[in-house]
């Protein structure tokens, strides 16, 4: 990496990490969302969520029976279809045992299969288990009774026992949902018949989803996959730092949590009771490899009769289907829920979130045109290219007024090469009297920098990219790294790679050319400098290797595209050389033999 590279390197990070600290220090903070009402699906909001933090209690499981005089209940399913949805329920603890969504396909199946966003392991899934006692307890399986309520709408109810023989209760689980929506309400009611209020000894009940959330996957490794923790609370959102086989448990008064993967998000939106969430992720966990579970504990019944309302996002990550819940396009007339900010990127480069907006619309625009995302990323950087030309331009001027005064600065490096101070003094005043800036030639490079991380955070989270083909055969999803060759299990040892892939070697070649045809006659002259400009490429190959196709696409197209420019900006500095009476090459002082003297 040449002087110029770093130089752009550092000082956009030293932009980006002042506008990141002005951005956490200048944004108000935001008002919570209404919480949801009770009863049915009305407007009607509930109070806000007070500041505090609560403890969570933690008390031993409960002892439930299933009164001796219940009949028995057969087991059956019952499926609920929306526009958006396909959901099955089973009356065995009246959980939902798949959630499909329709417009959404499944790209890591051979078929034409939805996501089924109920991801099972060992055991079938289910999801929206009641455990009676802490998030510890086994769920409950007994059979319920169902109740087809509506169309959309199915109600589950079971009687039980606290202890042996002891006060009886009911269960009861009514899930509601809404064409047009992924957001559908689950009312948890406990029904003690007008009794004192049951003891439940802290914890009434805990309400569980998991092992993972769908769709189906290969991996969890920050490319094709990854799991990450989210909160809103006091009108901020935070994300959870939740390690490996570790449980996080958050006791502040929330409005919502997330558990969110690359594409698609759960997001558990709670009435104004003091709910504990937790957050579990084991390895090797019910036959996964990973898994990502969440529960929600419901404190001590304060009445014999009580209904906990819980609304659920399950669905697409992304601006369009989440957005309508912050301006009351939605059937429960939220207007300010925010969940929207999942949909954006997170940690440090969400600074570069408009520029990545920008990109995303060019490449929208264009994927319209020619229905092909790969052509489209072409010409994304075919218009990036075009839009920095101007500097481009100016930075290898820059170049040729540089060497043009090359033999001043020369001569003051030598002139005063003991005294550091003066010497910096001659030189600045030397820039001032030519007109030349120094840092005018890194401008493209300080450019070029957000723009390849706007561009990797597009590539690698936008929703429409997935399963985009490219190149049939070849990439059949620009979203993912592509493979010419798979010989797994077996994996190449260190690397860990069981794929031959393509693109990295084209990188590599169109890097290597573009270092050729690029590199300046100071760097053709430093060893050092030279020697970067091998051994970087080679570092990037494995740096890269398993990004998404659709960013070695726009870097190798960049690289293309920048060889053509700098061939047509080196004929016009040949030309502006000539003109100005500079030499490409210095000329050769040629000492002449001496004459060999006759004898």
């Amino acid at each position: 990496m040449d002087k110029r590279t770093l130089l752009a390197v550092v000082l956009s990070t030293l932009v980006i990490i002042v506008f990141y600290m002005a951005q956490a220090a200048l944004a108000p903070p935001v008002e919570p969302p209404p919480a949801p009402s009770s009863g049915q699906v009305v407007e009607q909001p509930l109070p806000a969520n007070p500041v505090g933090e609560e403890p969570a209690p933690r008390f031993d499981p409960l002892t439930v029976s299933i009164p001796q005089e219940e009949e028995a209940i057969p087991a059956q399913t019952v499926l609920i279809e929306t526009d958006l949805l396909r959901v099955t329920l089973s009356n065995e603890g009246g959980d939902i045992t798949s959630f499909r969504l329709k417009q959404h396909k499944d790209s890591s199946s051979t078929g034409d299969e939805e996501v089924d966003m109920i991801f099972s392991g060992d055991t079938p899934g289910h999801a929206f288990t009641v455990a009676f006692g802490n998030w510890t307890t086994t769920p409950v399986t007994s059979r319920f009774a169902i109740n087809r309520t509506g169309e959309h709408s199915v109600e589950f109810s079971r009687a039980f026992s606290l202890g042996d023989g002891g006060q009886t209760f009911t269960l009861k689980k009514k899930y509601t949902f809404i064409p047009g929506e992924y957001l559908f309400q689950l009312d948890v009611t406990i029904d003690g018949s007008g009794q004192p209020p049951l003891n439940f000894n802290g914890t009434a009940y805990t309400l569980g989803f998991g092992p993972q959330i769908g769709p189906r996957f290969d991996r969890i490794d920050e490319q094709q996959n990854f799991r990450r923790y989210f909160t809103f609370v006091n009108g901020k959102m935070r994300q959870e730092k939740v390690g490996a086989s570790a449980n996080v448990e958050i006791n502040s008064r929330f409005t919502w949590a997330a558990l969110t993967g690359k594409y698609f998000a759960f997001i558990a939106v709670p009435d104004a009771t003091s709910y504990t969430a937790i957050f579990s992720q084991k390895q090797n966990d019910d036959g996964l490899a990973q898994s990502s579970r969440f529960y929600l504990a419901r404190p001590a019944l304060q009445a014999s009769h009580t209904t906990d309302i819980y609304r659920f996002y399950i669905g697409p990550k992304t601006q369009d289907a989440l957005s309508i819940y912050d301006n009351a396009r939605n059937m429960f007339k939220y207007t300010d829920l925010q969940i929207s900010k999942l949909g954006a990127t997170s940690g440090f480069w969400s600074i570069l979130n408009p520029l990545e907006w920008v990109l995303k619309q060019i490449l929208t625009f264009f994927n319209n045109l020619v229905h092909n995302y790969g052509i489209a990323i072409i010409l994304v950087t075919l218009v990036v290219k075009i839009l920095m030309f101007p500097l481009t331009k100016k930075s290898s001027e820059g170049t040729l007024r540089m060497q043009m005064i090359s033999p001043k600065i020369k001569e003051l490096q030598e002139k005063y090469k003991d005294n550091p101070q003066k010497m910096n003094m001659e030189m600045a005043n030397l820039y001032k009297k030519e007109g030349y800036n120094p840092l005018s030639g890194c401008l493209p490079m300080l450019l070029q920098f957000p723009i390849f991380i706007a561009m990797y955070s597009l590539f690698n989270n936008h929703f429409d990219l997935r399963g985009a083909m490219f190149i049939s055969g070849w990439i059949p999803d620009l979203s993912l790294p592509e493979t010419i060759w798979n010989f797994a299990p077996t994996r190449i040892p260190l690397l860990g790679w069981s794929d031959i892939r393509l693109l990295p070697f084209v990188y590599v070649a169109s890097q290597l050319i573009y270092g050729k045809v690029t590199q300046t006659p100071d760097t053709a002259a430093n060893p050092q400098m030279k020697m970067m400009l091998y051994v970087m490429p080679i570092v990037f190959f494995f740096v890269l290797y398993n990004v998404p196709s659709g960013l070695l696409v726009y870097w190798i197209m960049s690289n293309v595209l920048t060889m053509i420019q700098q061939l047509a900006i080196n004929k016009y500095m040949k030309q502006r050389k000539a003109a100005l009476g500079l030499n490409s090459e210095p000329q050769k002082t040629v000492i002449a033999k001496p004459k060999k003297k006759k004898r």
